[in-house]
């Protein structure tokens, strides 16, 4: 990376880390949903982007992780309770990977989007038949608070992600996208690798979720739970691209951005204009903006 796109990244993390010292209310509660969705999309694509495995399990780690602290609430400190989180989190995408890793394509698409329904409706059973009651308080956080949580956690997700591409670690993950089964003949413990990579980048996850739930003071399985925690930070990732690392990280800005936008002017038609954006980006943007980007400057400098 050159010294001119670090300055350029150094730069906007200290204007992000003053926003709320000069920015409105508003704007504070908006960029700490723009962070959470950063931090969801770059999982994502931490394990997703080099192995070529969609996996539709973010819900389940964001809705373990907000189950965590509504089970914590006034019992343990704050950094605690993400902590526990994200350990949450680990542990599931750990037991996921054991029983699913060793299967591809479809299998462990199909697979990791069934556990989100599965755990949804477990809990909802737990709820409703163990504990008498379909919800629970959780204890709420001053939205500079949240907002300096969500921004320090990006950070060091971008900072875990950067060390891993640059590992021997990224290298075999970049080789089992490329070809799975020439890495494993190779000598790399495709399995294992596999298997710890997806559990680090839940572990984000469900630190997450346990930091947003102190925004929504109540809770129940069908809202912790909601798929489409799994499926809008692909569209993310899928509209800024992700041959750079700052290709999601711009997806996750526009698109959140244009949520707040669609949720409060038209609510009951925002998700049908998310999937026509969503076939459009497809069809004629499948690398995404910074893919269109790329071209449009090849095309510039051979004219």
């Amino acid at each position: 990376m050159s010294f001119k796109k670090v300055a350029i990244i150094l730069l906007l993390l200290a204007l992000f880390g003053l926003l709320p010292y000069f920015g409105t209310p508003y704007m504070v509660v908006l960029f700490g949903n723009i962070f959470m969705y950063v931090v969801l999309t770059l999982s994502w694509v931490m394990f997703s982007g080099p192995t070529g495995y969609i996996s539709l399990a973010s819900a389940a780690f964001f809705g373990a992780g907000i189950y965590t602290a509504a089970v914590l609430s006034f019992k343990l400190p704050v950094i605690m309770i993400v902590l526990m989180g994200a350990t949450v989190g680990f542990l599931l995408a750990l037991l996921i990977g054991v029983i699913t890793l060793r299967l591809r394509g479809i299998y462990f698409a199909m697979f990791t989007f069934g556990f989100v329904e599965l755990l949804l409706y477990f809990v909802l059973w737990y709820e409703t038949n163990i504990k008498g009651t379909t919800g629970r308080i959780v204890f709420t956080l001053g939205n500079v608070t949240v907002y300096y949580i969500m921004y320090i956690l990006s950070i060091i997700l971008l900072l875990v992600m950067y060390i891993l591409n640059k590992s021997k670690y990224g290298m075999a993950l970049k080789s089992i996208g490329d070809n799975e089964i020439a890495s494993e003949h190779s000598g790399v413990n495709v399995t294992r690798i596999k298997i710890l990579v997806y559990a680090l980048s839940a572990a984000f996850v469900g630190a997450c979720g346990s930091i947003m739930a102190t925004r929504l003071t109540y809770i129940d399985p069908k809202i912790a739970f909601n798929p489409l925690y799994s499926f809008i930070p692909i569209f993310m990732a899928i509209f800024g691209g992700m041959r750079e690392i700052y290709g999601p990280i711009i997806g996750s800005f526009i698109f959140s951005y244009l949520q707040e936008v669609l949720t409060t002017k038209i609510p009951y038609y925002y998700m049908l204009l998310f999937g026509l954006l969503m076939i459009f980006i497809i069809v004629y943007m499948p690398e995404g903006l910074i893919g269109l980007l790329r071209i449009n400057l090849i095309k510039r400098n051979r004219s």
